[in-house]
């Protein structure tokens, strides 16, 4: 299974451009994806830089024609003149796709800028089973905030290995019950460096013999350092560094071949990342 995670910034290149099937392409460059995740898709933001309103989820769809695409809007606000603003992340898949679950993560209160934030899940069907994919997009400015939100990915992935370990009864309509897996994976943009001790904690094992989330990049490269996924083409933000991740379960680990920092590529202000896991 490939996998590509990105943050594309709305589809904002480094050069001012907004150009979603350049990215689209770009992505297309890396690997013969299956799976792709995407973080800042916009919907009727006219307000951000160089974006025209569009509804970039449809477009990103109509794009990956044979993927199925999902919906994350972590943010729904008005827009004042009777419609809705969203924004949030993105899975598009082209292996089938089970169960979808929209988790929204802790909010807690701070004075810092800050918005509501998302974990999309999405269990697809990998050639080797059924893989929870997860993906999200941390705040930026609140370290409290990103706290809180990291107990809540690590409450959901729980929750999901248990509810493996103790099957729900299967029922009919909206009471069937489909395929689901201990084995995950978890990638997005964490607004944290591969040190900090919120990032760290992501990782940290679980007392019940839930399967612990290991960093893909220290999986296949042990010590070395990440890459740098942000600030790499414009330093508006800071030095470059890394803060775009993906986690696999312990079980997947030995699954990893393959992690890819893509360097060159300028159709956002991060890079794409890729992972590939054997049969």
């Amino acid at each position: 299974m490939k996998l590509i995670t990105w943050n594309i910034q709305w589809g904002l290149g480094v050069d001012g451009r907004l150009d979603l099937a350049r990215l689209i392409d770009d992505a297309k460059s890396i690997a013969d994806f299956d799976v792709l995740c995407l973080q800042e898709v916009s919907d009727n933001f006219a307000g951000l830089q160089a974006n025209g309103g569009e509804n970039q989820f449809a477009e990103i769809a109509a794009l990956l024609p044979g993927y199925t695409a999902i919906e994350g809007v972590a943010l729904d606000v008005p827009d004042g003149n009777g419609g809705r603003r969203r924004f949030g992340n993105m899975i598009l898949s082209r292996l089938p796709v089970a169960q979808v679950l929209r988790h929204t993560l802790p909010w807690e209160a701070d004075s810092t800028r800050n918005m509501p934030r998302l974990l999309l899940e999405a269990v697809v069907n990998a050639p080797f089973g059924p893989v929870r994919v997860m993906t999200t997009h941390l705040e930026y400015s609140s370290d409290k905030i990103r706290r809180a939100q990291v107990e809540g990915i690590r409450e959901a992935h729980r929750m999901a290995c248990d509810r493996v370990a103790l099957p729900r009864e299967n029922g009919p309509g909206t009471y069937a019950r489909f395929p689901t897996a201990r084995s995950a994976v978890l990638t997005g943009d964490f607004n944290m460096k591969p040190h900090d001790p919120t990032k760290l904690r992501l990782s940290d094992a679980y007392d019940n013999g839930v399967p612990a989330l290991m960093d893909a990049w220290q999986v296949l490269n042990g010590a070395d350092a990440h890459p740098p996924s942000f600030c790499l083409y414009d330093q508006t933000n800071g030095q470059p560094h890394c803060c775009d991740f993906v986690f696999v379960t312990e079980d997947l680990a030995p699954r990893a071949s393959r992690i890819v920092y893509n360097q060159d590529i300028q159709s956002s202000d991060h890079q794409p990342v890729l992972l590939e896991l054997t049969r």
